[in-house]
């Protein structure tokens, strides 16, 4: 009788305690829910934003013409040669045809792509960048190889005012070579050609007065006139 008893009691202990397990797993399955409208609506906000971008990029697209001069951030100052069309995988695809005449070579851009591609600097901007070569440069204690690779960053950066900083912390105000290290002269010449390059493109001038008007602005003329 006992034991019959206790099974009893066995019994309605477990009956009573999946009554209470009742109402928690039906939490659960509500916060479960919850959980997934809430992923849900966050999808949606998302999806909602990069809408946005896409509507942003589609409104910032600059048509160019040809004989356009740009600027390709990785090669510098380049000339719109043609607008041609061409059809890859069913669609058709217009493209800008850029000579780079510092390097001998001509790009290939399309135009959905050319948020690679900036218009030249205006006068003001080059009149700013004369006015950065005539600062005295950056001292930066830090490694070579780290400055190096911040020095090639800026250059390739296409942004104007950091090829300006870049020729005018590596300017060593002379021409002597042994003043230079070869890696150090290497990253000079390349963002000085650079920016000598848009400064012609926009101020529309022999290479030659470019050259004199940025060497007069990094002091590099009077050294010059000094030594001879």
């Amino acid at each position: 009788m006992k034991t019959k008893k206790k099974k009893k009691s066995k019994v309605i202990k477990s009956l009573k305690k999946k009554k209470k397990l009742a109402p928690l797993k039906k939490k659960a399955v509500v916060t479960q829910k919850k959980e997934l409208s809430l992923k849900k609506s966050s999808f949606g906000q998302e999806d909602k934003i990069e809408i946005k971008k896409i509507k942003k990029q589609a409104t910032e697209k600059r048509q160019y013409n040809i004989k356009d001069f740009v600027v390709y951030p990785k090669h510098g100052v380049g000339k719109i040669t043609a607008i041609e069309k061409a059809t890859i995988g069913q669609i058709d695809i217009q493209f800008y045809k850029i000579f780079v005449e510092k390097e001998k070579l001509t790009l290939t851009v399309p135009i959905n792509q050319q948020f690679n591609l900036r218009p030249i600097a205006s006068i003001n901007q080059i009149n700013k960048c004369v006015s950065i070569l005539k600062t005295k440069p950056k001292i930066k204690r830090t490694m070579w190889s780290r400055r190096a690779q911040e020095y090639d960053q800026k250059i390739n950066s296409g942004k104007i005012y950091e090829l300006a900083e870049v020729v005018k912390d590596l300017n060593k105000n002379t021409d002597i070579i042994a003043d230079q290290s070869y890696s150090e002269r290497q990253l000079f010449e390349k963002a000085y050609e650079r920016l000598k390059s848009e400064f012609e493109a926009v101020l529309n001038i022999k290479p030659e007065d470019v050259q004199k008007k940025m060497d007069k602005a990094l002091g590099r003329n009077q050294n010059l006139e000094i030594a001879e």
